[in-house]
């Protein structure tokens, strides 16, 4: 699990006054341990993890209240720590304080909150404003010492504040893709994928809600579709509704103010490379060689690769470099034993070609198969090579304002191209 089993404590009377099981790996009684291995240990210096018999209490003490997990697992003790933190927070906005009073008041409401915010050892809901949309009920508050809740909880969401406003009103969607392709020297392919990210940046006033839906054949693999693009680890921000994405196959959400990125992906069907490039290599006598490079776009012509860049490697020993080419200028790099081709701009189904004549001192000195791949660097504007449209975008928000949309999309190299 990612974390034990929560239990709270009262130092005034040291026994338990609520506790929770969530995986049963952990004997109930465990915890009778507690209060005496710290008394035991305070001497020494307090630590805020304590271990007996193969058990691990990670505990926080708030006033008067110890709040402790228990586990036997290798588990993620920042998680935990912040777990138990989380769990101080929720029970004071929802309770106005955290004593033992209002654990007695409130013994029912916090069984419902444990419950949710935690499912078998995994951290779920743990934002004041979205359990409150499950958990309707209020608790009862103590009437000394209720502080004011922070004003991020008194929203419909913890992420964005109120009273936001902007003169124009837009919103800006990149998507962005970066390939990881590679071939080997007989052209089949070892890797591919693609990692792409939906970045946003919301300039809108008020508390908006956007509703956006992709392509039909994006993010799901439907039943019937001639060529399937399966989406993989898909992240999303916790913003996004996942009940309405679950039933609805829509993305409705309420934005953070400005930049934040609201989904990754990654693909690894149908991945193919838009820039195919061609190594002959030809070696002669008198210790010199020859490298034919050729690099052609294989996407639509109305399209252009920008920024590319080949790199090709030489052997470590190769000098007295010529270069030939028709289209973008070659640099010689000794320091990485390479020869830099730069090519401003590539359109769609042009091909071009670059020669290299090197001398070499040593002609079998090292052989191809002995040096690294050709790496290529490449960027196409209005292209998402995963195929990632956005079907349309509808912006609501109570004021009815008028908001303009933004999308653009980019596909790029990775960094194992």
């Amino acid at each position: 699990s990612l974390t034990g089993d929560p239990y709270v404590l009262s130092n005034l009377q040291p026994k338990v006054l609520i506790s929770r099981n969530y995986r049963g790996d952990v004997e109930m009684s465990a915890i009778e341990k507690f209060m005496p291995l710290l008394l035991n240990k305070e001497e020494d210096g307090l630590s805020p993890i304590l271990m007996q018999e193969k058990i691990y209490f990670l505990w926080i003490k708030y006033k008067n209240i110890y709040m402790v997990c228990t586990t036997k697992r290798n588990a993620n003790v920042s998680l935990s720590f912040s777990f138990l933190f989380k769990i101080k927070q929720i029970f004071v906005e929802y309770f106005g304080e955290l004593e033992q009073e209002s654990v007695r008041d409130n013994f029912v409401l916090m069984y419902e909150l444990l419950d949710e915010i935690m499912d078998f050892g995994y951290p779920q809901f743990t934002e004041t404003a979205i359990l409150q949309e499950y958990i309707t009920q209020e608790g009862y508050k103590l009437k000394q010492g209720a502080p004011k809740p922070p004003a991020a909880v008194t929203n419909a969401v913890s992420w964005r504040s109120e009273g936001i406003k902007y003169r124009k009103n837009e919103l800006f969607i990149d998507i962005i893709e970066s390939i990881n392709f590679l071939v080997n020297a007989q052209g089949c392919v070892v890797h591919s994928e693609i990692l792409g990210h939906v970045l946003m940046n919301s300039l809108l006033s008020g508390m908006p809600e956007i509703n956006l839906c992709f392509n039909d054949n994006a993010l799901f693999n439907h039943m019937g579709d001639a060529n399937p693009v399966d989406f993989e680890d898909i992240k999303f921000h916790s913003c996004v509704r996942l009940s309405r994405f679950e039933s609805e196959r829509a993305i409705t959400f309420i934005p953070p103010d400005k930049e934040f990125e609201l989904m990754s992906y990654r693909v690894t069907s149908r991945v193919r490379p838009f820039l195919v490039v061609v190594a002959d290599v030809q070696r002669y006598m008198h210790s010199r060689m020859e490298i034919t490079v050729k690099v052609k776009g294989q996407f639509k012509e109305r399209l252009s690769a920008t920024n590319v860049v080949i790199i090709v490697p030489v052997p470590s020993d190769a000098s007295s470099p010529k270069f030939n080419t028709a289209k973008g200028h070659v640099q010689w790099a000794p320091e990485e034993s390479a020869i830099i081709w730069s090519i401003n701009s590539i359109q769609g189904g042009k091909q071009f070609a670059m020669k290299a004549h090197l001398g070499l001192p040593s002609v079998q000195a090292e052989e191809p198969e002995g040096r690294p791949p050709i790496r290529v660097k490449f960027q196409i504007q209005y292209l998402a090579s995963s195929g990632l449209q956005i079907k349309y975008i509808r912006i609501i928000e109570k004021s009815l304002y008028s908001a303009v949309s933004w999308v653009r999309s980019l596909t790029q190299s990775g960094g194992k191209n």
